[in-house]
């Protein structure tokens, strides 16, 4: 019998800075929306509910939080049809935190599956290196917002 591992989205960066700051930098939607999405209804972190939107693409999305702990874990689900996003914060020596991202649950056939896990994968990935500009440095880098500019045919 062949054991198949279905496809996972992961990406992880250092950043240095506290985990307490990096963990608020995604519950807290005044900090999110300096280096990922536009607009968020509400801190991950509140109990309900909250949509996220990307409005320079007219997207959104309903993000529930099934599990959080404080400055180690969230545990969300997001997307349509719905997929698991799993955040991991480190704490590292010299005020540093590793903050890991797992995305799974993609849905489709095989091939399907795999071309949404290499999407998220980097888009995740984007996500990661706006967050480690906007905490460590304080720059704005518009990494999601440049992804994919007005006017260059879809790919």
């Amino acid at each position: 019998m062949e054991i198949r591992e279905t496809p996972t989205a992961e990406a992880a960066m250092l950043i240095r800075r506290p985990v307490a700051d990096v963990f608020e930098a995604i519950v807290d939607p005044a900090i999110t929306t300096q280096f990922w999405f536009t607009h968020g209804s509400g801190r991950l972190d509140g109990g309900k509910p909250v949509q996220w939107e990307w409005r320079m693409y007219g997207v959104s999305t309903t993000v529930d939080v099934s599990e959080i702990v404080r400055d180690k874990k969230i545990v969300m689900t997001w997307s349509d049809p719905p997929t698991t996003v799993v955040w991991t914060f480190t704490e590292m020596p010299g005020e540093a935190t590793f903050l890991e991202v797992r995305n799974f649950g993609f849905t489709g056939h095989g091939d399907e599956q795999v071309k949404e896990a290499v999407g998220s994968t980097g888009g995740f990935t984007l996500v990661l290196a706006g967050a480690k500009a906007w905490l460590e440095q304080g720059l704005t880098l518009s990494l999601i917002g440049d992804r994919h500019p007005k006017g260059v045919p879809a790919g």
